[in-house]
């Protein structure tokens, strides 16, 4: 597995993810029926195109999922035990179908298990940012992370 266990992670890390992602209308749709997300904003071109920005908004929520979703090969890919929390999640500028993101995560702080000595807490700052260099996500979340298979063993 390529995630990276508790040890690895340094605070001031940054990973630049591979590969970027174009979103298209059916990442859209399909996020937003099947979460049962009516927003006209998201599914009709009609109503979106008489709204501010003139077309269809991509779905946050499948914008967050998305950034996530990239960082996990090089940072928590098999080595995370779960998410505990996403205490600033931002969208300062709109995605639209056809915008390309590229994401990097920052390691912003890490500690140690207070109660389980297999694992610690990492916290990621993700930052995602269209094709015209505008961010559009950023997003401090916390995990919790496997410790390494040999700090674990000496613990026992």
């Amino acid at each position: 597995m390529s995630g990276k266990y508790f040890e690895e992670l340094e605070v001031g890390m940054v990973f630049e993810h591979q590969p970027h992602r174009t979103i298209t209308e059916t990442d859209n749709l399909l996020f937003s029926t099947l979460t049962h997300n009516p927003q006209p904003l998201h599914l009709d071109a009609e109503f979106a195109g008489q709204s501010q920005h003139g077309e269809i908004l991509v779905n946050s929520l499948f914008t967050l999922g998305l950034v996530v979703g990239l960082s996990v090969a090089d940072t928590t890919l098999g080595t995370t035990i779960g998410n505990l929390g996403m205490e600033k999640t931002e969208f300062p500028n709109p995605v639209f179908i056809g915008d390309t993101l590229s994401v990097s995560t920052e390691i912003t702080d890490k500690r140690e298990s207070r109660t389980k000595p297999d694992r610690g807490i990492v916290w990621f700052r993700h930052l995602a940012m269209n094709q015209r260099g505008e961010v559009v996500c950023e997003c401090l979340r916390k995990g919790m992370m496997l410790r390494t298979p040999s700090h674990q063993e000496n613990k026992d």
